[in-house]
C-alpha cells in the first residue's frame, strides 16, 4: 500500500500554501501536520536540512523548498500546472522567482522598524505590483489556465486581506488586472482550502505581537478604536 502524502507546514506559511494549493489543483490526497517553526521538535528538523516550511514526504522521501515540491508534484501528477513549451515554462518559472522576491518585500515591509523603511517598502511592493500589471493576462488567471504562477501569487495576495486594513498604505489604485486576479484567485477553492478558516486572525496576532512600525500602528488604531467605543 502506497504511503500518504504527508505536507509539513506552518499556519501562516506562505509557501506551504503553495504547495497545499498545487496538491489541491491536482487532487491528490494528502496529510498536512503543522510544526511551530518557534519551538522546533527534533523529528522535524530530522527531516528539514534547513529548519524550514513546507517539507513534503512522498515515495519514502523527503522533498524540501517550495519550488522544487511543485516541481515534483508536476512532474508526477496531472494536470500540468506548467505550461508545454519550453519557452513559456521558462517565462512562468522566472516570474515565481518574481513572486518570492516580492514576499521578500512583504516581510521586510511587516518588519520594518521605523516609518521610512516601512514607507520605502511599501513603495517597492507597489512598484513590483506595477511591473506585474503589465503582463497579466486578461482572465482570471495570470496567462489564460491556472499555472504554477497562480499558485505563488495567490498567498501574496493574501497577505493584503490583512494588511489593507491595517497598514494605511494604498497598493491597487490603478492596477485593474491585478485586482481583478486577485478576486479570482480568492475564489478559487484550492486557495481557499490551503489555510484554515482562522488564517487572518493568526496573521493579526503575528503582525500584531511585532516590534516593527506596522505592530506600532496596528497597537494604535486598537487603542483609537477602544477610546470611540468607550
Amino acid at each position: 500500500m502506497t504511503e500518504p502524502i504527508v505536507l509539513i507546514s506552518h499556519p501562516l506559511c506562505p509557501y506551504v500554501q503553495r504547495a497545499a494549493i498545487v496538491l489541491a489543483e491536482k487532487n491528490i490526497p494528502f496529510e498536512r501536520r503543522d510544526v511551530d517553526l518557534a519551538n522546533k521538535p527534533a523529528w522535524f528538523l530530522a527531516v528539514s536540512p534547513l529548519g524550514k516550511t513546507p517539507v513534503l514526504l512522498a515515495e519514502g522521501e523527503v522533498i524540501f523548498e517550495s519550488a522544487v515540491i511543485c516541481e515534483y508534484l508536476d512532474d508526477m501528477y496531472q494536470p500540468k500546472l506548467h505550461p508545454a513549451a519550453p519557452i513559456a515554462r521558462a517565462k512562468h518559472r522566472a516570474w515565481m522567482e518574481f513572486g518570492s522576491a516580492v514576499l521578500n518585500l512583504i516581510a521586510g515591509f511587516y518588519s520594518a522598524p521605523n516609518e521610512a523603511l516601512y514607507m520605502a517598502k511599501a513603495q517597492e511592493i507597489r512598484h513590483r505590483f506595477e511591473q506585474l500589471e503589465a503582463h497579466v493576462g486578461d482572465g482570471e488567471c495570470f496567462d489564460g489556465a491556472f499555472s504554477m504562477v497562480d499558485a505563488v501569487f495567490a498567498p501574496i495576495f493574501r497577505y493584503f486581506d490583512v494588511l489593507d486594513e491595517v497598514a494605511g498604505v494604498e497598493f491597487w489604485a490603478g492596477l485593474p488586472r491585478l485586482q481583478r486576479w486577485r478576486q479570482a484567485l480568492n475564489q478559487r477553492t484550492s486557495v481557499q482550502q490551503a489555510v484554515s478558516p482562522d488564517y487572518q486572525h493568526h496573521l493579526r496576532a503575528f503582525l500584531l505581537a511585532r516590534d516593527s512600525e506596522l505592530g506600532r500602528r496596528m497597537h494604535s488604531n486598537r487603542r483609537a478604536v477602544g477610546q470611540v467605543n468607550e
